[in-house]
């Protein structure tokens, strides 16, 4: 019997060996922690459908921020949950609003510890929950809808936000934000643009989080699952625009869009790990159907292996800390 004279196992020998030929890396720089804020909230909320998450009170929000700094994570994503919803969500541009105010505490809190980003996008304060202003029809009006971001662009610039996120896949919406910055002074806030947003089934647990009002769904503006190249199609034209960052949503059933929009990018690559990947894998693991810590890693590995440079998680101060540990 010949024997092979190959042998890749001879580099899988003992940790050390594989430590020493990994070729993805992740470190806790490479994570960012979304957070929710509450308004008037007296004592953080557990957000039933997301286990170990919560919605902060003002208080709270500090303390996890300055936590999730101390473990060494790369940034922090902030959404807002108002206390008001109206039409055109007006609490999204007010800077007494739940967002602008957080980010300022958390601004105040943690200063440029770790990059501090803010959700771009009207869904959390609007009573009717679409990302937009609405027309006569009920339908998403684009270039109104415009013109409410770029001020709430300033708003978050003001508040203390190195990066503003915009969320709602309007077309054109970087250009916009990226002249109402500069229009205003704030030529170093960044963009993170959420380029390639799918309409997707797994945003379900977040919709619990933000008290989402929403009835339907965003199919005219979130991207179709079926398609990869409208992707890098929105790709080139948010780099045209001027994004800073782009990132893939969601993150593990678009592995595939994630890599495309790696290999074509000249900046930075962000995926989000959505609310629904995190709780179908506590709930497995809570039934004993996988091993919770070694699938949270495995996830997570996953993401970077495709490409992505940044990955935002719910998990990250837990990671951060597992893996300085480690």
């Amino acid at each position: 019997m010949a024997f092979p004279t190959q042998r890749p196992r001879r580099l899988r020998t003992t940790p050390a060996m594989r430590r020493l030929v990994a070729e993805t890396e992740l470190r806790p720089r490479h994570l960012v922690l979304p957070m929710f804020v509450k308004e008037g909230a007296a004592e953080p909320q557990p957000i039933a459908s997301m286990p170990g998450v919560v919605q902060h009170t003002r208080d709270s929000l500090r303390k996890a921020a300055a936590e999730a700094v101390a473990a060494g994570v790369g940034g922090l994503m902030l959404f807002g949950v108002p206390a008001r919803r109206d039409a055109t969500g007006s609490a999204g541009v007010d800077p007494d609003g739940v967002l602008n105010v957080a980010l300022a505490d958390v601004r105040a809190e943690v200063g440029d510890a770790a990059v501090l980003m803010s959700d771009l996008c009207l869904d959390e304060f609007t009573d009717h929950g679409h990302c937009g202003l609405l027309d006569a029809a009920g339908n998403v009006d684009n270039d109104a809808t415009l013109a409410v971001y770029a001020e709430m662009a300033v708003a978050q610039a003001v508040a203390g936000a190195h990066l503003v996120g915009p969320s709602g896949m309007m077309d054109g919406q970087v250009g916009v934000i990226r002249e109402a910055l500069d229009d205003a002074g704030h030529h170093d806030t960044g963009i993170l643009a959420y380029t390639a947003k799918y309409a997707s089934a797994f945003y379900g647990p977040f919709r619990e989080a933000v008290d989402s009002q929403l009835r339907g769904d965003r199919k005219t503006y979130q991207q179709d699952g079926a398609n990869i190249r409208e992707s890098l199609r929105e790709l080139a034209l948010d780099l045209d625009e001027g994004a800073d960052m782009v990132m893939v949503k969601p993150a593990m059933a678009y592995l595939d869009v994630l890599r495309a929009v790696a290999e074509h990018s000249d900046v930075p690559v962000a995926a989000y790990q959505v609310s629904g990947e995190y709780s179908m894998i506590e709930a497995a693991a809570a039934n004993g159907w996988l091993d919770r810590d070694r699938t949270i890693l495995e996830t997570l590995t996953g993401i970077r292996r495709a490409g992505a440079d940044i990955v935002l998680t719910y998990w990250a101060t837990e990671v951060a800390e597992r893996l300085d540990r480690g």
